[in-house]
């Protein structure tokens, strides 16, 4: 028996934590109020989350292509275990505190107007990427490429330029503490 797909759905204030998923694809969704603990061996394609809890979620094994959060709740979600190939995903007003993104290939997301603390982007590949407006208080980067990306609208990011590559990233002069942080200086 094959996967169930369901398209161009609208799903709302549904507990999917309480239901077997594991045959369900998703493409084209809305999914609102909902909560999920597990998007394990779920497809995901064009679909959108609105004021969902999210958190501790497990993505293992799971295709996220094009997928949107708006105003959810997504502490500690590691997105290390989703399905790399066509992975993007968009974060907008959203949680993402202590979230990992440890080895994904994002340069195509988007990060706007979100808390993003103590995440981990170790070896992340960020180039393309956007991050409007966020909060990175203690996220961790890490032999990450960070190229092209414009930080001048974000804050409270600590980034070794000799540890990831920042070729053409855009920062606002007051960040260079944020920058220069590992060499113990004082900037004035």
């Amino acid at each position: 028996m094959g996967k169930q797909l369901r398209n161009k759905e609208q799903l709302r204030d549904i507990n999917f934590s309480l239901q077997n998923n594991q045959q369900q694809d998703f493409n084209n969704c809305e999914f609102i109020n909902c909560i999920f603990s597990s998007l394990s061996d779920l497809n995901f394609i064009d679909c959108n989350f609105r004021n969902c809890n999210l958190s501790n979620l497990n993505t293992a094994n799971s295709r996220l292509q094009n997928v949107s959060f708006f105003d959810c709740k997504l502490l500690g979600v590691n997105f290390s275990g989703a399905i790399d190939f066509a992975l993007e995903l968009h974060f907008e007003n959203c949680i993402l505190d202590y979230a990992s993104f440890d080895n994904k290939k994002l340069n195509k997301s988007s990060f706007k107007n979100c808390k993003i603390h103590s995440a981990n982007f170790t070896q992340a590949d960020l180039s393309k990427s956007s991050f409007t407006n966020c909060d990175l208080h203690e996220a961790l980067f890490a032999n990450t490429n960070l190229a092209t990306i414009d930080f001048t609208t974000s804050k409270n990011f600590l980034i070794d330029p000799e540890l990831n590559n920042i070729k053409k990233a855009k920062f606002l002069l007051h960040d260079l503490p944020g920058l220069l942080y590992r060499h113990d200086i004082i900037i004035e």
